[in-house]
């Protein structure tokens, strides 16, 4: 659910709860290069989001066996980011989003959160699909608008199913190109060229 504006840093903002963060060209850091991160959650004190296009090789079924059936392909654990790369979260896509749900913290729409210590059998019915992720990104107070200030990232709407993409490694053009115009160009910039 999308919070009233506040003051970050001094301006009043409002929440980036739920939207896409696509690393632009210009962001060279190698944990964001050609990244898409979901915001889960942003406000005053800073924000957290999981990268979702950066699938490992590692079953779910190896870390989460009873979660497994619920996995979208491909049934992976994803690199959620740099932070406690030892931690999971797990998004979850809910087939009727106007049913509340226990273990179930709402971002947009069908998708949010899900307690992993719930019985996955309890929920089968609910949820369409579930990602599970290593770790997260995380930004302290101010940090992330800094950062879209400097031209690190561009902030545009997720659909539901952008972090349930069955081709994660194509999601960050795929954003871009939907955008239409100059920033579906973008898309296309070589990964390989030094922006000074």
């Amino acid at each position: 659910m999308q919070e009233e504006g506040r003051a970050i840093g001094g301006r009043a903002t409002e929440s980036m709860t739920g939207r896409l963060l696509v690393a632009t060209p210009a962001l060279k850091d190698p944990n964001f290069d050609r990244t898409v991160v979901l915001l889960v959650a942003h406000e005053a004190g800073g924000a957290l989001g999981v990268v979702l296009n950066r699938a490992t090789e590692v079953p779910v079924a190896d870390v989460l066996g009873g979660w497994s059936d619920l996995a979208r392909h491909p049934a992976v654990l994803f690199e959620g980011g740099p932070v406690q790369p030892d931690s999971a979260i797990c998004l979850a896509r809910m087939r009727h989003p106007i049913r509340r749900l226990k273990g179930f913290q709402t971002i947009s729409g069908a998708v949010g959160t899900i307690d992993l210590s719930v019985d996955p059998e309890k929920l089968r019915d609910s949820i369409g699909s579930i990602r599970v992720f290593a770790g997260y990104s995380g930004w302290g107070a101010g940090q992330l608008e800094q950062e879209i200030e400097d031209g690190s990232w561009f902030v545009f709407d997720a659909l539901p199913g952008d972090a349930f993409v069955d081709r994660p490694d194509d999601l960050w053009p795929m954003v871009l190109r939907r955008q239409g115009g100059m920033m579906a160009a973008v898309a296309h910039f070589p990964p390989d060229v030094a922006l000074n």
